[in-house]
C-alpha cells in the first residue's frame, strides 16, 4: 500500500477516534436540554410562540443573565454573593424615591451606583481581610441592605418612577433592529466581562485564586484586593439589572428580594457549568444556564402551574445541579477521594 492510499485511511480512522473519545460536557447537556425543551413548549403550549410572550421571554432571560454574569465572577473566584437581588432593588429604590424628592435623574442614578459600590467594599472588606465566610458575610448584608431599604430610604415597596423619563423607560422597553434593548445589554456585558476574564491580567487573577488561593498567594497575587474586586463587579451588574429592570416596568418592587430570585441565579450558574470549586466556568456557562432557565421557568407560568410547584421543581434541578458538580468538581483533594467512611 502506497504511502498516500495509508494516509487516506489513517484519516478516517482517527477522526472517527476522537469522536469516540469525546465527551459530552455538561455544558453540551444543558444546550441539548434547552433545545428540546424549547421545541416541546412550541408543540405544546398555544401561546408560546407569541410575540408578547417572546418580548417577556427575552425581557426576563436578560435581567436573569445580568445577575448570573455577576454570581458567576464571584463563584468562579470560589465565593458567592447572596445579596445581589436585595442590593439590585435597593440601589434602584433609592434612585427612584431620590428623583421623585426633585433630584435629577442622573444624579439619583449615580446615588443609587454608591450604595452598590459601599455594600461591594464593605462585603469584600469582611470576606477577605476579615476572612468571614462567603455565604455567611453575603446573606447577613442582604439582610442588612433590605432593612435599610425598606425602613430608611422608602416607606413603599413599590416606587413608581417620576414623569418625564422616556429616555430611562427606552432602556427596558425600547428595541434596536428589531431586538428589544435588554438584549442588547444583556450581549455587551457578557462580551465585556468573557474579554474581561480571559484576555486581563486582573481575569487571569481570578481564576488562579478560585483555583488554589495558595499558590496565588505564593505566586505574588494580591488575593485580597482581588476579593474586594470581584464582588464590586458583582454588584455592578446587580445595578445594571436593576436599571433594567425599573425601565421594564417603571418601577422598583422590593418585595423581589423576599421572591427566590436568588436561587435562580444560583441555578444558572451552577447548572450552566461554573464550578462552586471555584477557578472553572465561563460567560458562555452563564449563556447555556440563562436559556435553559428562562425557558423552564416562562413554559411553567403559561402552563399556570403553581407558585409553590414551580419552586419544588426549581429546587429539585438545583439540588441536582449542586450533586453533579460536588462530583464534578471536588472542592479539594480529601473531598475527591473515593472509598472513605
Amino acid at each position: 500500500m502506497s504511502e498516500p492510499q495509508a494516509a487516506m485511511r489513517a484519516a478516517p480512522q482517527s477522526l472517527i477516534t476522537r469522536l469516540r473519545n469525546r465527551r459530552l460536557t455538561q455544558e453540551m447537556i444543558v444546550a441539548l436540554a434547552a433545545i428540546l425543551l424549547f421545541v416541546f413548549f412550541s408543540l405544546v403550549l398555544d401561546n408560546f410562540l407569541s410575540p408578547g410572550n417572546i418580548v417577556t421571554l427575552v425581557r426576563n432571560v436578560a435581567v436573569l443573565g445580568m445577575l448570573s454574569l455577576g454570581m458567576a465572577i464571584v463563584v468562579i473566584g470560589r465565593g458567592v454573593d447572596l445579596s445581589l437581588v436585595a442590593v439590585m432593588a435597593v440601589s434602584l429604590t433609592l434612585s427612584v424615591v431620590l428623583a421623585n424628592k426633585g433630584y435629577p435623574f442622573v444624579t439619583a442614578l449615580l446615588c443609587g451606583l454608591m450604595l452598590v459600590i459601599a455594600v461591594a467594599v464593605a462585603m469584600g472588606f469582611l470576606i477577605a481581610y476579615v476572612e468571614i465566610p462567603a455565604i455567611f458575610a453575603t446573606l447577613a448584608m442582604s439582610a442588612i441592605v433590605y432593612g435599610l431599604g425598606r425602613g430608611v430610604i422608602a416607606d413603599l415597596d413599590v416606587n413608581n418612577l417620576p414623569d418625564g423619563l422616556d429616555w430611562f423607560v427606552f432602556l427596558g422597553r425600547g428595541s434596536f433592529l428589531k431586538i428589544p434593548l435588554p438584549i442588547w445589554l444583556f450581549a455587551m456585558s457578557s462580551v465585556l466581562i468573557y474579554l474581561f476574564l480571559r484576555l486581563t491580567g486582573l481575569g487571569r487573577f481570578i481564576y488562579a485564586i478560585g483555583d488554589n488561593i495558595s499558590t496565588a498567594r505564593i505566586a505574588g497575587i494580591p488575593v485580597r484586593p482581588m476579593i474586594v474586586l470581584q464582588y464590586i463587579l458583582s454588584g455592578l451588574m446587580a445595578f445594571l439589572a436593576g436599571t433594567v429592570t425599573a425601565a421594564s416596568i417603571a418601577s422598583m418592587n422590593m418585595r423581589i428580594v423576599n421572591s427566590t430570585m436568588i436561587y435562580d441565579v444560583l441555578l444558572v450558574v451552577i447548572l450552566g457549568g461554573v464550578g462552586l470549586s471555584g477557578g472553572r466556568g465561563s460567560v458562555r456557562n452563564v449563556l447555556v444556564g440563562t436559556i435553559l432557565i428562562g425557558l423552564l421557568l416562562n413554559g411553567m407560568t403559561i402552563m399556570d402551574i403553581s407558585y409553590t410547584v414551580q419552586n419544588l421543581v426549581k429546587s429539585t434541578v438545583l439540588l441536582g445541579a449542586l450533586i453533579v458538580d460536588a462530583l464534578l468538581n471536588p472542592r479539594d483533594e480529601q473531598t475527591s477521594q473515593q472509598g472513605d467512611i
